[in-house]
């Protein structure tokens, strides 16, 4: 229930965000818009070398064999592959989307329509542009999954290991039973 109301309010929070960026963004050219753009696409660029990174340290017999026939059964570890490509899958759409209106600005600019709204279509476009920056917070923060899951490993095997570690410890200290604690034998 927690995480459902967190994910509400974050929906929420980004909304505003977006809607007061959409109306306040309309005094800010595109000119100065462009290079925050650039700063996504850069984001998006470094996202994919941090989780090709992580695919490689993390699963690397796994890419071996996701380009084979072995791949095909899905197991525990895909589940894992899963979550290290949604931050791929994220900015790849973030990527395209600033691509795209790399592409189309110039192309619209000159329209009338847009010459006559060019208010409107600034506080749009600078909504985008914090959709996508928002958009893009959450995929970075989905680059913490594999570390995450990295440290809680780690942390298993170093509990595992103190307590396997403290069972012999106890074990070699308690004193070893005499001769005469032992019952007779009948």
């Amino acid at each position: 229930m927690k995480r459902k109301s967190l994910l509400v309010w974050v929906w929420l929070v980004s909304s505003v965000c977006v809607v007061a960026a959409a109306y306040l963004g309309t005094s800010v050219k595109f000119a100065q818009q462009w290079p925050l753009f650039e700063a996504l696409r850069a984001t998006a660029a470094i996202i994919f070398a941090v989780i090709g990174a992580w695919l490689a340290i993390i699963y690397p017999d796994r890419l071996r064999l996701s380009f084979g026939a072995l791949a095909k059964k899905q197991t525990q570890e895909g589940f894992g592959l899963r979550a290290l490509f949604a931050p791929i899958v994220h900015s790849t759409l973030i990527l395209s989307a600033v691509l795209l209106i790399g592409v189309l600005a110039p192309l619209l600019r000159p329209l009338a329509i847009v010459r006559e709204h060019v208010a409107l279509c600034r506080g749009f476009s600078y909504g985008v542009l914090v959709a996508l920056t928002l958009w893009q917070l959450f995929t970075v923060l989905l680059t913490l999954v594999p570390a995450d899951v990295a440290k809680t490993a780690v942390d298993d095997n170093v509990a595992h290991a103190d307590a396997v570690r403290s069972h012999f410890s106890a074990a070699q200290t308690r004193p070893k039973p005499s001769s005469s604690d032992q019952p007779p034998h009948a």
